[in-house]
């Protein structure tokens, strides 16, 4: 029985290459849509200030899908340091010791990814909606993760 529970570790691996998978198809797809609306851009030979707005927003919203692809890269390597080699090279900041570290590291980018999907709400933002509808909620989720991260450092000092 042992050696099952030993060998089960290995079953994460489904999650690491998961993750994987899915930071590499984020990556790409942001990319490609760089790419794309670079492209557009160029081909219209319009310049405008809302044609700016607009390649702004675009570009933002592009850039919420690297950090998510970012945010499935940490998580697949976190797994794998964690549960199959302590040894895989990382930057320092990325470095996980322990399940508290990989939340951790997770919740910092989640408050990024957030305020940038904020961002890219203001950006786009026609005076209609009010903000505040959106902007308390997710002002009100940072400070809490926020809250969270000042707690779990002062849990490990």
């Amino acid at each position: 029985m042992l050696k099952v529970l030993n060998a089960s570790r290995y079953l994460v691996m489904a999650a690491v290459i998961g993750s994987l998978l899915s930071a590499v198809a984020l990556y790409a797809y942001g990319l490609i849509d760089t790419l794309v609306v670079i492209t557009r851009a160029l081909s219209s030979a319009e310049v405008s200030t809302k044609g700016a707005k607009v390649l702004m927003l675009y570009f933002i919203e592009i850039f919420d899908l690297f950090l998510l692809g970012t945010v499935m890269l940490i998580l697949a390597l976190g797994l794998y340091e964690l549960f199959i080699n302590p040894d895989l090279k990382m930057a320092s900041r990325l470095q996980i010791n322990t399940f508290e570290d990989l939340k951790s590291t997770l919740v910092t980018v989640v408050i990024a990814v957030m305020a940038v999907t904020f961002l890219g709400h203001i950006m786009s933002w026609d005076g209609a909606a009010n903000l505040l509808d959106i902007g308390v909620p997710v002002a009100l989720v940072i400070v809490a993760l926020n809250f969270y991260l000042w707690v779990a450092k002062g849990a490990k000092k």
